[in-house]
């Protein structure tokens, strides 16, 4: 299990630098249409970088999280994130988005040994304008289906929750954030959980672009010193072309400076994102 995590890493982190070689084999010899290559990738990359766009995606998401559990130990949520967009009518869309993870648990204490499946599936409706001027928002809420395959994988209990995207596309700029609650079970098993993920991005020439996209979580059943994870950090991406297909890989790095005991110390998230075209 310990090699297909790197696997999965490496061969996220291998794509963005191989796109990189790309890059500079296509500077040193420009095709014809180059420019509306560019275009295009620019396009692609608002669009990779919208959460709520009016275009079919599906991400893959790595998280490997380093120092994790009281042994120390490396878990990984692989995360897939298929986004569809549903039009009403000619003013209103719904973007759905579902947040699938298959999880992987080190060994957490004698009699508990390491763990492999899948976690509680969260799905996520926003209403959105079809035609959004300079901000772009979406309301809607997010669902808590009690999917885990395992008890030490998640909470197998129906919630749910609002929640919340707001951002702007202003030049190189991609920025804003989304916000949920969600709220599944009770008693002592029951969740009440705030996710916020601000991101930012900087776009650059030819598809690459800076980015930082934290995760904070906030456990609200928690006592406060065990309540937050704020990670700081961020890194780097590519959009590129592949047949008809734009993909966009990227990887970043994160601290959390902010965790409750026993929580992961780093993670090194990366990602692969297919973006099909509009039809």
């Amino acid at each position: 299990m310990n090699h297909f995590r790197l696997d999965i890493a490496g061969a996220l982190a291998a794509l963005v630098l191989a796109s990189g070689v790309r890059c500079v084999f296509a500077q040193s010899a420009p095709a014809a249409g180059a420019d509306g290559d560019a275009g295009g990738a620019q396009t692609a990359a608002a669009q990779a970088q919208n959460p709520i766009a009016h275009v079919i995606s599906v991400p893959f998401q790595n998280n490997t999280l380093t120092r994790t559990g009281p042994y120390r130990d490396t878990a990984d949520t692989l995360l897939v994130q298929p986004v569809v967009p549903i039009k009403i009518d000619a003013n209103w869309s719904v973007i759905t988005r579902t947040i699938v993870p298959i999880v992987y648990l080190p060994r957490t204490s004698p009699d508990q040994g390491e763990v492999t499946g899948l976690g509680n599936i969260e799905p996520q409706f926003y209403f959105t304008p079809a035609h959004p001027g300079k901000f772009i928002w979406g309301a809607g809420a997010q669902l808590w289906l009690p999917t885990a395959s395992q008890d030490a994988l998640g909470v197998n209990k129906w919630g749910g929750g609002p929640a919340l995207v707001g951002l702007v596309i202003d030049g190189p700029w991609v920025a804003g954030a989304l916000l949920n609650n969600v709220w599944a079970g009770s008693g002592k098993g029951r969740v009440n959980e705030m996710t916020l993920n601000p991101f930012a991005n900087y776009n650059l020439a030819r598809g690459w672009y800076l980015a930082s996209t934290p995760v904070i979580t906030s456990n609200w059943d928690r006592t406060s010193s065990q309540r937050w994870t704020v990670p700081v950090g961020g890194g780097f991406g590519r959009v590129f072309k592949a047949g008809t297909l734009h993909l966009n890989a990227r990887l970043e790095v994160f601290r959390n400076v902010e965790r409750p005991r026993n929580a992961a110390a780093t993670d090194v998230q990366g990602q692969l994102q297919f973006l099909f075209p509009e039809h």
